[in-house]
């Protein structure tokens, strides 16, 4: 299927609009240093499926299972790929805007140094 000559532009717009996944995939991006084709990747989808996706509106807080789970299915990607990209994304925003409001009331930045997830049932190596 061919794209809609419109497609690469309102993606290029969504990535400035923090209500959608575009918004979302561009910081995450950055933040891991990742070419679309990476990102495409890691979803384990085509860039065609990433470029729509990014016109998604991110999900709700009250709704997340339930509206990750409509995203999914319509784009056929797998939901566990997709979470922990959009919650990473929903904790780099939130340190982000911790951060700035510290700067302002105290001039002092914080500094992210490292964060690592880990399942109860995995042990340190």
């Amino acid at each position: 299927m061919t794209q809609p000559s419109w497609l690469k532009a309102a993606v290029r717009r969504s990535a400035d609009e923090d209500w959608t996944l575009g918004f979302i995939f561009k910081r995450y991006r950055q933040f891991k240093n990742k070419s679309s084709e990476e990102l495409a990747e890691e979803l384990g989808c085509s860039l065609e499926t990433l470029d729509w996706l990014s016109l998604c509106r991110v999900p709700s807080e009250e709704r997340f299972a339930e509206e990750l789970s409509v995203i999914t299915q319509r784009f056929n990607v797998d939901p566990n790929r997709l979470a922990p990209v959009l919650l990473l994304a929903k904790i780099l925003r939130t340190v982000s805007e911790e951060s700035d409001g510290e700067e302002r009331s105290n001039g002092s930045s914080i500094k992210l140094l490292a964060a690592r997830d880990r399942s109860p049932d995995k042990k340190d190596s």
